[in-house]
């Protein structure tokens, strides 16, 4: 028999109210867990997130005025403050396990020091990582490899450029340097203390690991440093600092951020990675570019365009 009017009535409403009921589920407001996978050939590479945070554009940039830099967000969509990513590389080479750079760990407080869980998220733990490349000894660089005044990574290797290891553990160099720089001395002093003899600069650039090269990069720091890693003609380059807001500094790739050691060679640096991505079709793994910061470079009328990876739900060797 058909329902009548009243019934059918009675019937939606309490489908709504069902379905209103469900709504109101709390809401969850946390991320999933930041990694990502790709193949390089045969290697494994996880993007490791250490976090985000407002990246302060009004007191860093330098050598572009507020006036572009608002057109540059505008023009991306974004509006300051932007959220900065912190990324690291986790290199799986079959015989070796590798992380390039290891985030902020609890010098940018509660926003950041994510790295360790996402690596456990990731399938993977801390003591099994065999050796950690810096790019550089600041903060969110090298702050992630000490965990409560102990190594982060019990069994690795710590490896940068002997240039960026003299600069950053000299006192001397810090009493000559600009006094926002004071901090980064000390807490470079502090990350690195607990490896001992396991921390191992290197004096040239060259070959580190079979499939693994340190070129220099200098602007930024004195001993800055990028990885090349290549397996089966693949080719990822881990860059560090080149780019630290990509809506603003690939358009305008001569704007630079006030923590750069040398803003000319900085400038220059950039210019001509950006040049070498573009005409190479290199994988970029970018340090501050959006999570996962794996992308490639597109030369566009003197500016440049980030183009990222497309998602690959079931990463296989190539």
């Amino acid at each position: 028999m058909n329902p009548t009017p009243i019934a059918r009535a009675l019937l939606a409403c309490t489908l709504l109210l069902g379905a209103a009921a469900q709504a109101a589920a709390p809401q969850v407001r946390t991320q999933a867990p930041g990694y990502y996978r790709m193949m390089l050939g045969e290697f494994e590479i996880t993007a490791l997130s250490d976090g985000t945070h407002p990246f302060p554009i009004d007191t860093v940039m330098t050598h572009i005025g507020p006036e572009q830099i608002a057109r540059d967000l505008d023009q991306a969509g974004l509006r300051a403050p932007v959220q900065g990513s912190i990324n690291a590389f986790l290199v799986n080479t079959g015989s070796k396990l590798i992380l390039v750079d290891a985030g902020a760990g609890s010098l940018y407080g509660d926003c950041c020091g994510k790295l360790l869980d996402h690596l456990r998220a990731a399938g993977y733990r801390p003591e099994q990582v065999d050796e950690v490349l810096l790019t550089h000894l600041h903060k969110d660089h090298a702050g992630g490899i000490m965990a409560h005044g102990a190594p982060a990574f019990p069994n690795a290797v710590v490896r940068l450029s002997q240039a960026e290891a003299d600069y950053w553990l000299t006192p001397a160099n810090k009493a000559a340097a600009p006094a926002f720089l004071s901090s980064f001395f000390d807490s470079a002093a502090a990350a690195v203390a607990p490896y001992g003899k396991r921390l191992q600069p290197f004096g040239a650039f060259g070959r580190i690991e079979s499939g693994i090269e340190a070129l220099p990069a200098p602007g930024h720091t004195p001993g800055h440093a990028m990885y090349l890693v290549q397996s089966k003609g693949r080719k990822l380059l881990i860059w560090g600092d080149i780019v630290h807001v990509s809506a603003i500094q690939l358009p305008h790739p001569d704007a630079t951020v006030k923590y750069d050691t040398s803003e000319a060679d900085a400038q220059a640096t950039r210019r001509r990675l950006l040049d070498m991505a573009a005409s190479g079709q290199l994988t970029i793994g970018a340090a501050h570019i959006a999570f996962p910061g794996l992308g490639r470079i597109r030369a566009s009328d003197g500016a440049y365009q980030w183009l990222p990876l497309n998602y690959d739900g079931a990463p296989a060797a190539d």
